[in-house]
C-alpha cells in the first residue's frame, strides 16, 4: 500500500474503534478506559504497517517489535490500575466530568476521537520506517535501538517503584520519593518522551525521516502542558495536600535531577 493509501485506512480502521469504545466506557461508566486502549492500538498501528506497508522486511519487523513491546507493556500497566480501580474512575476523568458538565457526553465523544487523531500523527515515524527499501542497518537505527531500550528499562523501573511504594498500607496518603522518583516528579512521564525520541532517531534513517520529530514534540507538549504533569499534579496536590507542594519545591519535575533543599 501507498504511504497515504495506509495512512488513510488506518485513521478510519481507529476513528470507528474509539467511537465503539466511547460507548463501552459510557456503558461501565468509566472513561479510563480510553487511556489503555490509546496504549495497546500503537501496538496494532505498528503491525499494520509491517504488513501493509513496503520497505525493506527486516526493518518492518524491527520496528513492530519495538513498538509492540513498548505498546503491550505500557498497556497491561494502565489495564491492571484502571481494573484495579474499577468503577473508581481515575481523578483526571472526574475533573473532566465537572469541567464538561454543561455538554458532557459530545465533549468525551469528541475527547475520544482527537486519541485516534493523535495515535495517527504519533505513529508517523511508524509508517516512514515501515516504508524506507534500503535493505541495510543505519546507524541512526542503531542509536534508536539503543535509545529505546534505556527508555524502556527507564519507564518499566518507575513504574514498578510506584506500585511497589502505593501497595504499602503504611505509604497511604504520601508522596512517593524512592529510586527515581527522588530525581523527578515524573519518572514516568520522561522516560515515556525518551520512547518517542528513540523513534524519531530512528526514523532519520529514512526518507523524509525529519518529518517523525512531530512525534516527540507533540508528546514533549502534552506532557508538560496539557494532559500529562498539570492534570496530574492538580490531583496529587488534592489527594496529598502540603506533601506534595513540598515535594514540588525539590524535585525536577520532568527531567531527573539533583534535588533542590526546601525552602524554608
Amino acid at each position: 500500500m501507498s504511504f497515504l493509501a495506509l495512512l488513510f485506512t488506518a485513521t478510519g480502521i481507529l476513528c470507528a474503534g474509539f467511537a465503539l469504545l466511547y460507548f463501552v466506557a459510557r456503558a461501565v461508566n468509566n472513561y479510563g478506559i480510553v487511556d489503555v486502549a490509546w496504549s495497546y492500538a500503537f501496538a496494532a498501528l505498528a503491525a499494520f504497517y509491517a504488513v501493509g506497508a513496503s520497505g525493506w522486511p527486516v526493518r518492518r519487523a524491527l520496528i513492530a517489535t519495538m513498538v509492540c513491546l513498548w505498546s503491550i507493556r505500557l498497556g497491561t500497566h494502565l489495564l491492571r490500575r484502571v481494573a484495579g480501580h474499577h468503577p473508581v474512575e481515575d481523578g483526571r476523568y472526574r475533573q473532566l466530568r465537572k469541567d464538561w458538565a454543561g455538554n458532557f457526553p459530545s465533549k468525551m465523544f469528541g475527547f475520544f476521537q482527537l486519541q485516534a487523531l493523535s495515535i495517527i500523527g504519533l505513529g508517523i515515524p511508524f509508517v516512514l520506517i515501515a516504508q524506507n527499501s534500503h535493505a541495510q542497518v543505519h546507524p541512526f537505527e542503531i542509536a534508536g535501538v539503543i535509545l529505546w531500550l534505556v527508555a524502556l528499562t527507564g519507564e518499566t523501573v518507575a513504574d514498578r517503584q510506584l506500585k511497589a511504594f502505593s501497595r504499602n498500607a503504611a505509604h497511604r496518603g504520601q508522596v512517593c520519593q524512592v529510586g527515581l522518583w527522588r530525581s523527578s516528579r515524573h519518572p514516568n512521564y520522561f522516560f515515556e518522551w525518551l520512547t518517542w525520541v528513540a523513534f524519531f532517531v530512528f526514523a532519520l534513517a529514512s526518507p523524509w525521516g525529519w518529518l517523525a520529530v512531530i512525534s516527540p514534540l507533540s508528546i514533549l507538549f502534552l506532557l508538560l502542558r496539557v494532559t500529562g504533569i498539570p492534570m496530574t499534579e492538580k490531583q496529587s496536590i488534592r489527594s496529598r495536600g502540603d506533601a506534595y507542594l513540598r515535594y514540588q519545591q525539590t524535585t525536577s519535575a520532568f527531567v531527573p535531577w539533583i534535588r533542590k533543599p526546601p525552602t524554608p
